[in-house]
């Protein structure tokens, strides 16, 4: 059996690995097109801009304090919006056509409300904690009070 780091649980996270995953063929395309210098930035920009979403996103995921996780889980929107303007640039130069964009816009705009709704709920003064179960389909987040938390944390050891 595989044992998940908490990060690993998050929507968010799985789809910051799915659009990943979408944007490598995208960018090895554009690559091998034999574009210019300028190209080679905004791709370049993306391909960083989408990892810093990733890590961002699992950084932010393991610290305890609140208004730092708040942070990274803005830092990671900001990379994800980052992206998107890539993605737009990459149209705007003539490189790629909308239609080829059009499914990679449609991940970053979920990541990016996906991690608003977790830096509302990390700014927020409430004391609770955000944990997402494998197989919510309502991009899941749970809501627990620490006790119950640290009751559950009891249990497994």
């Amino acid at each position: 059996m595989r044992t998940y780091l908490d990060h690993e649980k998050l929507d968010v996270y799985q789809l910051e690995l799915s659009f990943i995953g979408w944007v490598t063929p995208l960018l090895t395309k554009v690559k091998q097109s034999g574009s210019s210098a300028r190209t080679a930035e905004v791709i370049d920009q993306l391909d960083r801009a989408s990892l810093s979403a990733l890590l961002n996103t699992a950084e932010g995921n393991g610290r305890r304090q609140r208004q730092t996780r708040a942070k990274f889980f803005d830092d990671a929107r900001g990379s994800a919006t980052e992206c998107a303007a890539c993605l737009d640039a990459l149209v705007a130069k003539d490189i790629c056509g909308e239609h080829e964009i059009e499914e990679g816009k449609q991940m970053l705009l979920r990541i990016a409300s996906m991690l608003t709704r977790l830096i509302a709920l990390f700014e927020s003064s409430s004391s609770s904690i955000v944990r997402e179960e494998p197989g919510d389909k309502d991009d899941g987040d749970e809501i627990e009070d620490d006790d119950e938390d640290e009751k559950e944390e009891e249990k497994k050891l």
